[in-house]
């Protein structure tokens, strides 16, 4: 594995160090994203143990604030949530995100469903924009999302809908399409076009490298994470191995590693420890080997990416350092 390298998309929602213990040991960096989930701990909590494994380990970990949709559409909620993200900025966050519960949960007074181009939302990019400050969004879900659990093509997407049936939106035909979802993520886009954005998930077009890099084309700005779409990746490179090569050569520096990891406290530290290790070794083994590789999320192999080295140093470590700003002498360690 590289040294070090940047996890650029975990969410490290408990205090305990056995985890920062295995990054020391391996050369690794955190990038925690804070997120208005309804089974996470609440934003505030989430900052502060954040803040807490800054203080016993300066600069290994990082983080992104968020803010809640708690009162959406009273008179006061702008501000209310302005102020959530500039609290989490003077904190030190690197970011904001946006999550899904835009387009997918949020509703008006008619039920009618809020998307991310609603212009509710104006302000709040208002603010953004004059601070300069980074976004990312998970907007949408995989395409996975809108198909039967049968016809999913990865293990992990069809364990996630069927643990999570609210967000299967096969089984919700009277919520917003896939399209519709990136329309509005990409019509507020179009409306911001000097901002810095990072597209999580591969932007939520995990299917198709192409797709990615067809987005990837039209808003130059842009980056994308592989957070829990490795195996996507993976799927791809068992049909097309050189399309997916090719593509993370192309677009080497809007490509940004991380694995989506969960430390809510429903595992033990040291097996937390331990799930970060073998992820670690396995993603890299993906792109830097050429063996013949398997995956638990589908049946059949494929063969490792053999990135040249320059690339690899890009998407597991420069590319998160420069977009999260990362203390450039790390690279030294």
């Amino acid at each position: 594995m590289i040294r070090p390298f940047i996890d650029a998309h975990v969410h490290l929602n408990t205090p305990s160090i056995e985890k920062m213990i295995t990054a020391v040991e391996q050369g690794a960096y955190f990038l925690s994203i804070n997120t208005d989930i309804p089974f996470f701990i609440p934003l505030d909590h989430q900052r502060e143990n954040i803040l807490r494994l800054s203080n016993i380990y300066p600069d290994r970990v990082k983080f992104i604030t968020s803010f809640s949709l708690d009162d959406w559409g009273r008179p006061e909620w702008p501000d209310r949530a302005i102020n959530q993200i500039r609290i989490g900025m003077e904190a030190g966050a690197v970011g904001v995100k946006f999550w899904k519960n835009i387009g997918m949960e949020l509703k008006d007074i008619n039920g009618q469903f809020v998307m991310l181009d609603h212009p509710s939302f104006d302000p709040i990019f208002e603010y953004i924009e004059t601070n300069n400050i980074l976004v990312l969004g998970h907007l949408g879900e995989p395409k996975n999302c809108w198909l039967p659990l049968h016809e999913m093509t990865v293990e992990s997407d069809r364990n996630y809908f069927q643990l999570h049936p609210q967000y299967h939106m096969y089984l919700h035909p009277e919520y917003p399409s896939y399209q519709e979802q990136l329309v509005a993520r990409d019509n507020r886009l179009s409306k911001h076009p000097h901002l810095k954005f990072i597209g999580l998930h591969l932007a939520s077009l995990e299917w198709s490298v192409s797709e990615v890099a067809r987005w990837l084309d039209t808003y130059p700005l842009a980056k994308v994470d592989l957070a829990e779409r490795i195996c996507h990746l993976q799927y791809q490179a068992q049909q097309n191995r050189d399309t997916v090569r090719t593509f993370l050569i192309d677009y080497q520096d809007r490509v940004i590693y991380g694995t989506d990891i969960i430390d809510d406290g429903h595992y033990a530290p040291d097996a937390v420890a331990e799930k970060f290790k073998i992820l670690w070794e396995f993603h890299w083994q993906f792109f830097a080997g050429k063996e013949v590789m398997q995956a638990p999320e589908f049946s059949g192999k494929f063969i490792g990416l053999d990135l040249p080295e320059a690339v690899l140093s890009k998407i597991f470590y420069k590319n998160a350092a420069t977009a999260y700003g990362f203390d450039p002498t790390c690279a030294q360690l």
